[in-house]
């Protein structure tokens, strides 16, 4: 859920566990529809299956015998009372408090299309019929897991009517390449992907857009800046560099831990050392950061330092940073300024952010989004309070201690209303909307 720009690293220089989800094809995986109306999907998790509901609720279901699945609140290990009853494989049915589901049926075409210099896997999911649908096509984040596995928007939205696009990007699930974070290469496979969604749908694709969350923020404005789209939606993305979200995440979290001025400004000078380091490639500035870390490290607010890329490489000595670093070299443009692209732009583009975003701290992403607004680009910011990245809703007063429980509310109905209509109804849930000035 949480997508850093540089998690791939993370995940490397640490011993990762290999969970479920990358192992098993779930037979019960698949978006239902109750009985009362409302839309459940059940995706492959960690352990097990995580369902999520269209108004937000989610938690992760364990097999508790006898056919019943316990569910958690949220990410969260607290029940959350509701009981869940699946189906033998092949019935596509289930039961939640009761109410019976039934597996909704889309249709659905593989593919495998052409990227810059890569074959890519896709998949095309539309509502059962024949009428035209909006399509959106879903970019990544920084995650280098298969999309066409884990992402339950692919099935979420085409339950609302929505069409859905979603591809492994480059080097992931089943597509060919390199992982990489150059954000011009991803958007040329995004676009190549909106085209490959576009040839598929045929006569069915009305308007056709992307959906980019995360490190897709930057992408899916720079696809769309290279070929026409009807919309753009971000998701907990960022207006400002890679290099700014780090600092900017850096000071953030020392000001919520308590800190004065004088222990932000030496965090920061640890975090520009290790931005340093990310910006070499691993193979310069590791020398700095050692003795910096040295320095301060018996200082009572070097507990609190974490920031986004700063935190992965603190952990780790300078040898490991030497032997290990360079062969992660990702194509990461660090001080990639995104505001000349957002200006240009000209597909409507809905910005959707958290205003407690930690990973991705929105204050600065959200001015800059108001200033486009305010000169009559065609951009709409809806800001979320007490929201996370990923859009989610949490327990816990400390910064490094909370806990998502749910989605927002409102967040998945906002992108479908945008992708069908290209504009936004009243209210959605408790977000703060600010739409573009009239020219």
């Amino acid at each position: 859920m949480k997508l850093s720009i540089v998690a791939a690293i993370a995940a490397v220089l640490s011993t990762p566990a290999i969970g479920r989800a990358d192992l098993v094809a779930d037979c019960h995986v698949g978006a239902y529809r109750l009985s009362d109306g409302r839309v459940i999907d059940l995706a492959p998790d960690d352990a097990g299956l995580r369902y999520r509901m269209f108004d937000g609720t989610t938690g992760a279901l364990r097999a508790a015998g006898d056919g019943a699945w316990a569910s958690t609140l949220g990410w969260t290990d607290r029940p959350d009372g509701k009981r869940f009853v699946l189906g033998a494989c092949g019935t596509g049915e289930l039961r939640v408090d009761g109410a019976l589901g039934q597996r909704i049926d889309f249709d659905v075409t593989e593919t495998r299309f052409q990227g810059r210099g890569v074959e890519l896997a896709g998949r095309l999911v539309l509502p059962k019929g024949r009428q035209r649908v909006a399509i959106a096509v879903l970019i990544h984040g920084s995650e280098d897991t298969s999309a066409r596995k884990l992402y339950s928007l692919q099935r979420l939205l085409p339950a609302e009517g929505i069409g859905v696009f979603v591809y492994d990007k480059r080097g992931t699930g089943e597509s060919g390449g390199a992982y990489t974070q150059d954000f011009g290469v991803l958007a040329d496979d995004a676009v190549a992907a909106m085209r490959e969604a576009r040839r598929l749908a045929a006569g069915r694709a009305g308007r056709v857009g992307f959906q980019g969350g995360s490190q897709g923020g930057w992408v899916a404005p720079l696809a769309a800046s290279r070929a026409p789209v009807d919309f753009v939606v971000v998701s907990f993305g960022l207006a400002v560099s890679p290099i700014e979200e780090d600092q900017q995440e850096v000071e953030l979290e020392m000001r919520l831990a308590g800190h004065g001025p004088d222990a932000i400004a030496k965090a920061l000078e640890v975090a520009r050392a290790a931005e340093a380091v990310f910006m070499s490639g691993f193979t310069d500035g590791i020398a700095r950061f050692d003795a910096l870390r040295a320095r301060y490290r018996t200082e009572p607010w070097y507990k609190d330092l974490r920031g986004n890329m700063t935190r992965l490489i603190l952990p780790f000595s300078a040898q490991d940073l030497r032997e290990k670093g360079p062969a992660y070299r990702f194509g990461t443009p660090l001080h990639y300024d995104s505001m000349p692209v957002l200006r240009t732009v000209g597909a409507p583009q809905l910005w959707i952010l958290g205003e407690d975003d930690l990973e991705a701290p929105s204050a600065e992403t959200a001015r800059r989004i108001k200033s486009l607004a305010a000169q009559g680009r065609p951009i709409t910011l809806a800001m979320f309070p007490h929201a996370e990245h990923g859009m989610t809703e949490y327990d816990g007063s400390r910064f490094d201690a909370r806990v998502s429980t749910r989605y927002a509310a409102g967040y998945f109905e906002m992108m479908r209303d945008f992708m069908r209509d290209g504009r936004l109804g009243a209210t959605y849930g408790a977000s703060v909307i600010t739409r573009p000035a009239k020219r």
